[in-house]
Formats: C-alpha cells, sequence, structure tokens
C-alpha cells in the first residue's frame, strides 16, 4: 500500500514545482493562470551567429528574437488617404498619436495614408535604430566577426526602421512581413527618390531604399526542404520580382501568386543581415540543445583519435565555442580526414594555408572543427557527420545539404551560398564535406 502512494507524492510535488516555475516565468497578468502560457508565434533568428552575439545578447540586440501575442494588440491597418499640395499640409494631416505613410510624390504632391487600430493584430518592428518602435535591434553581420569592434567601422546598409511583422491575434496565427517600420513620430516616409507608384485600386505603395527581400523555401523547412525564389515585398505587403540592383529606382514585376506571409523557414533580407523565421510549429520539431549537447557526448565517448599523435579528440562544449582546445579536432577540407593538432605536412611554399593529409597525401585548408550550436538553423536531428567548408562548423549531412544550395544576398547585386552559423562564404565543389573519424584502437 505505502507503494502505491509513493508516486502520488512525487507528482503532487511535480506539480506544486511546476506552478511555482510558471509564475518565475510569466508576467504578473498570468498568474493567476498558470497554464496560460503564452503565445508564442514565432522567432527571427539572425544569419551568422552560432548561438548569441559575439559580445553576448543585451536587451533588444540579440542573435534571435521571440514574438509572443502582446497583452494588448498593437497592430494597425489602413484607414484614410489625404491628398495634400504641400509638404506642410502633409505634416499637418500625419499627427504624432495616428501612424500614417507619407509617400512625396513631387515637390508640389505628397500622399498620406493614415492608419488605425487593429485590435485582431500584433505589430513588431526590425531594424538598426535603437528608438522604442524598434523591438528587435539588427546590426550588419561581418562573416566570421568575433567580437562587435569588428562590425563597427562597417558604413551600415540596413535601415534604420526596415520592416514590420504584423501577426494574427487568432490561431492559426498568420503572419505577414512588410517592408519599412513606423519611426517615433509613428510615420513611415518615402522620399521623392524612393521607388513609389499608384495601384490599380487607387492606393498607394511603394519600395524601401535597399529593399526587403524574403525567399519562402519549398516543402517547408523540413530534411526534404529546397531553395525558394527571392522576391521583394513592398510597404503594403505586395510581391515583386528582384530589382536589378538593390537600390535600382524601377521596381520588379507583381508576382501576383505569391503573398508577404511568412512560413517556418521564411529568409528575411535587410541588406546587411538575413533572418530565418521560424514557427512556434516549426521549433517544436527542431532538435533542443540537449539533443545537440547528448549528440556532442555520443561523438565523444567514442573516442575518436587523431590517426597521427593517436591522442583521443573531443567537442569543447557548447559553451566554449570559440577558443581552440588542445584535444580540439581539426580536419583536412578536402578529404575530411579527422585529426588533433599537428605540424605534420606543414609546407613553407603553400603559404602555411594548405596543407597535405598524412592518411591520403591530398593537399587542402586544415582548420578545427566547431560544432554549430543554434538549433534554429538544423532541417533535421541527425547526427553531426559533416562540416561547412571552409568555416568548420559541424552539423548533420541534410542541414549542411540544405544550406550549401541557398543563395543568399550578399551586397548589392550578387548571392552567394553561406555557412548559418558564421555567415562565411563557402568553398570547394560542395561547400561542405563527410567527417571521416577514426575510432580508439584498443
Amino acid at each position: 500500500n505505502n507503494e502505491k502512494s509513493v508516486p502520488q507524492l512525487l507528482i503532487r510535488d511535480l506539480k506544486f514545482e511546476k506552478s511555482s516555475l510558471a509564475k518565475l516565468m510569466f508576467s504578473p497578468d498570468q498568474e493567476n493562470h498558470p497554464s496560460k502560457a503564452p503565445v508564442k508565434y514565432g522567432e527571427l533568428i539572425v544569419l551568422g551567429y552560432n548561438g548569441s552575439l559575439p559580445n553576448g545578447d543585451r536587451g533588444r540586440r540579440k542573435s534571435r528574437f521571440a514574438l509572443f501575442k502582446r497583452p494588448k494588440a498593437n497592430g494597425v491597418k489602413p484607414s484614410t488617404v489625404h491628398i495634400a499640395c504641400t509638404p506642410q499640409a502633409a505634416k499637418a494631416i500625419s499627427n504624432k498619436d495616428q501612424h500614417s505613410i507619407s509617400y512625396t510624390l513631387s515637390r508640389a504632391q505628397t500622399v498620406v495614408v493614415e492608419y488605425t487600430h487593429d485590435s485582431n493584430t500584433d505589430m513588431f518592428q526590425i531594424g538598426r535604430s535603437t528608438e522604442s518602435p524598434i523591438d528587435f535591434v539588427v546590426t550588419d553581420t561581418v562573416p566570421g566577426s568575433q567580437s562587435n569592434s569588428d562590425t563597427q567601422s562597417v558604413q551600415s546598409t540596413i535601415s534604420r526602421f526596415a520592416c514590420r511583422i504584423i501577426c494574427e491575434r487568432n490561431p492559426p496565427f498568420t503572419a505577414r512581413i512588410y517592408a519599412a517600420g513606423f519611426d517615433s513620430s509613428k510615420n513611415i516616409f518615402l522620399g521623392e527618390k524612393a521607388a513609389k507608384w499608384k495601384t490599380s485600386d487607387g492606393q498607394m505603395d511603394g519600395l524601401t531604399t535597399n529593399g526587403v527581400l524574403v525567399m519562402h523555401p519549398r516543402n517547408g523547412f523540413t530534411e526534404d526542404s529546397k531553395p525558394g525564389v527571392w522576391r521583394e515585398i513592398s510597404v503594403c505587403g505586395n510581391v515583386f520580382s528582384l530589382r536589378e540592383t538593390r537600390s535600382a529606382q524601377q521596381r520588379g514585376k507583381m508576382v501576383e501568386n505569391e503573398t508577404n506571409q511568412l512560413q517556418d523557414g521564411s529568409l528575411i533580407d535587410l541588406c546587411g543581415a538575413t533572418l530565418l523565421w521560424r514557427t512556434a510549429e516549426g521549433l517544436a520539431r527542431t532538435p533542443t540543445l540537449k539533443h545537440l549537447e547528448a549528440l556532442r557526448q555520443e561523438i565523444n565517448a567514442a573516442r575518436p583519435q587523431c590517426p597521427v599523435g593517436f591522442n583521443t579528440l573531443a567537442f569543447p562544449s557548447m559553451k566554449r565555442k570559440d577558443v581552440v582546445d588542445e584535444k580540439q579536432p581539426w580536419v583536412y577540407l578536402n578529404c575530411g580526414h579527422v585529426h588533433g593538432y599537428h605540424n605534420w605536412g606543414n609546407k613553407e611554399e603553400r603559404d602555411g594555408k594548405d596543407r597535405e593529409c598524412p592518411m591520403c597525401r591530398s593537399v587542402g585548408p586544415y582548420v578545427p572543427l566547431w560544432l554549430g550550436c543554434e538549433a534554429g538553423f538544423y532541417v533535421d536531428a541527425g547526427p553531426p557527420t559533416h562540416a561547412f567548408s571552409p568555416c568548420g562548423h559541424v552539423c548533420s549531412e541534410k542541414t549542411t545539404a540544405y544550406w550549401s544550395q541557398i543563395p543568399l544576398p550578399h551586397g548589392t547585386h550578387t548571392f552567394h551560398a553561406a555557412c548559418p552559423f558564421c555567415a562565411h562564404q563557402l568553398a570547394g565543389e560542395q561547400g561542405y564535406i563527410r567527417l571521416i573519424f577514426q575510432g580508439p584502437l584498443d
């Protein structure tokens, strides 16, 4: 009889612990209903960071940003259109308490579209500005940079108020993206030089200087994913083919059968940083950090050895992801043979960069291996068997295969595949390599 009562005691204790945790986690208005966890719409993850910003995540500046249902709706929708004959009149129309978008057509004419409160949606704004309307502050990504000091010298191409995401407050919680965000005066100004036009139904629309590009993958964000086509999103959320260059005056063709609705795995490019959108459902299927840690321990438990020094290799813990450890595995990128660090085969005439593999004599770069710690970039939960080239970030085979096919915008008119964990441009035939570990000899 005593035996039966023990599990019930445990269950009661667990329930107690859970409810105390819930009180710690949720805001005061949810305290009375611990079961009512806040609804998560999804997360934005910045490409090029392996789990956190180089100097640590702080406040609104971090490598990933979760969008939760707000206590009160703050969405807006277009209402009245005013045609003003002078910029002064336009300023008078757009008061500070009401959201509005101003389209300057000429010195003599500005069209102001007023926006009213929408109780069915929540709005989230993304941009370079640290002003209060911006929910998620994003700065330019410098490939492989280890500290923010590396990124400060670059003249930013990311707009201060780059884009906004509007989420439906009711299921299925659809998220839509729009170019440009409202500033501290609740205004969006499209100046004379910005591409803008009147739509067939008499409304106004336009593009921002460097544009907001979106790519929806085919087959969702799964191990069967294939790259989609990059499109440009307008201020009103319409979809266009790309301009000839990022800031060309001429807009692309309107793509009627596509929408600005984000889906799991959609990529958003802000000209200087690319964000990955993951839905709450998608994240629920993604490997957790615990799972990645278990895979790391599994590889280390197999005691892979250096075929030259016969010393046991081990991937350092996720927290030590920037410091080369003495047990760190290194790889020859041309063949995939994994070694410990050694000076064998270092040919002076080869610039010191290329090395000859002692196992198969193939010559190529020799780099340390790092585990990919940002779980949101994984398309499956497979073991870490492959590495991106030339950076050495390790993850599952399907994940390396997927990202190596994605052409990411670079500069104003080029595209290239890059490692999602450090943003380095991929090299070699495939952009990644299968790792060949040597097991212990005993």
